[in-house]
C-alpha cells in the first residue's frame, strides 16, 4: 500500500477514535455537576480526544501533500532506452506516413525499410528525425 494511504488511514482512525472520546468525555462531564467531579472526565477523555483528532487531522493533511506512485514495474518489463541518435538519412516503411530514424524502435530490424528520399512524409513522434 502506498504510504499516502497508509497515512490517510491512520489519520482516519485517529479522528475517529478522538470523536469517540469526545463524546464519551462530554457524556460524563454532563451527568456531574460539581466541576471537580467533572475534571477526571476532561483528563481521560476529552482532552485526549482532541489531541487524537488534531493528530489525525495532521496525518491526513501529510497524506494529500505526498503524490500517489502507480504500480511498481516488475523486474521483467523492459527498461526505458535513451532517444534514437543515428544521423544516417531518415526510412519509412512501405506505405508507411511517417519518416524515421534508422535505429527507431519503431523500424529497427525490419527488412522492408526502405529510404525515405524527397517524399512528403510527417517525422515520427518518437524518434523525431527532423531537425537535426
Amino acid at each position: 500500500m502506498p504510504r499516502s494511504r497508509e497515512l490517510l488511514w491512520v489519520g482516519l482512525a485517529a479522528v475517529a477514535g478522538g470523536a469517540v472520546l469526545c463524546v464519551l468525555g462530554w457524556y460524563g462531564i454532563s451527568g456531574e455537576r460539581f466541576a471537580e467531579r467533572q475534571l477526571p472526565y476532561l483528563a481521560s477523555c476529552t482532552v485526549p480526544g482532541a489531541a487524537l483528532i488534531v493528530a489525525g487531522a495532521v496525518l491526513i493533511g501529510a497524506a494529500g501533500r505526498i503524490p500517489v506512485r502507480g504500480p511498481v514495474p516488475s523486474p521483467e518489463a523492459p527498461e526505458e532506452t535513451a532517444p534514437p541518435s543515428s544521423e544516417e538519412p531518415p526510412v519509412r516503411v512501405p506505405g508507411g506516413t511517417l519518416a524515421h530514424r534508422p535505429d527507431c524502435p519503431l523500424v529497427a530490424g525490419r527488412e522492408d525499410a526502405e529510404p525515405a528520399g524527397d517524399a512528403e512524409l510527417d517525422p515520427c513522434p518518437v524518434c523525431e528525425p527532423w531537425p537535426r
